[in-house]
Parts: C-alpha cells; sequence; structure tokens
C-alpha cells in the first residue's frame, strides 16, 4: 500500500454521478414551479374575465337587453393574448310569465387554461 493520500479514480466518478443526479433533479423540479407558476398564472386571468362578466351583467339594471349587450364572443384582449370569452344568454319563460329568468354562462379559455373555465348566474326578471 501507498501512503499517498487522495481520491481514486473510482471514487471521483461515483462522487460526480451523485452530483449530476442532484442536479438533474433540482432542474427538473425548478422547471416544473415555472410552468405552475404560468399555468396557475392564466388560470387566475381567466376566472377574473369570467367573474368580470358575471358581475357586469348581474349589475345591469337592463333585463330585456341582457342579450344584445352581453351575448357574443370576445377575443383580443390587450394583456392576455390567445384568450376568449364566450358569453350565451339563454331565457326561461317570458315577459309575463311565472318562471321568467335568464340563464347567463361564460367560458373562457386561452393558454395554459385546462379545462376551460365556466361561470354561470341565473338573473331574475325585475
Amino acid at each position: 500500500m501507498s501512503n499517498q493520500r487522495g481520491f481514486t479514480l473510482v471514487e471521483v466518478i461515483l462522487a460526480l454521478t451523485i452530483l449530476l443526479v442532484v442536479m438533474m433533479m433540482l432542474a427538473r423540479t425548478t422547471g416544473q414551479t415555472v410552468h405552475t407558476a404560468a399555468t396557475s398564472a392564466n388560470q387566475q386571468a381567466a376566472i377574473e374575465l369570467a367573474m368580470d362578466r358575471v358581475e357586469q351583467v348581474r349589475a345591469d339594471p337592463n333585463y330585456d337587453g341582457l342579450e344584445s349587450a352581453y351575448a357574443k364572443s370576445e377575443t383580443g384582449f390587450p394583456t392576455l393574448p390567445g384568450f376568449s370569452r364566450v358569453t350565451a344568454i339563454v331565457r326561461t319563460g317570458g315577459t309575463g310569465q311565472p318562471n321568467d329568468y335568464k340563464k347567463v354562462t361564460v367560458t373562457v379559455s386561452g393558454p395554459g387554461v385546462l379545462p376551460v373555465i365556466t361561470r354561470t348566474v341565473t338573473v331574475a326578471a325585475p
């Protein structure tokens, strides 16, 4: 046996292999965290778009004009490229009938938003 101090080639290769595995796991975890953060931001933006439309419809006093004002498909949001919002309004009953109400469904889709966001509210005649 020699009295030389230091590491053998096998020890160095083993240490580098362990270090490589740890670095790969760290890189993967970081990538997943960044993806989750971006997806969460898109999900939150979609929820805000849907809730904004629902609140607009609920605050509008013109019950008879809801369809003409809100029932449409929208794209081209300046800060949210690729997002679309579809508002559908279905009336049940009619003027003078006991069950006169409108079911408003807002659906928002966009990049990173899976599944699509849907919010529904029922608005009754005044």
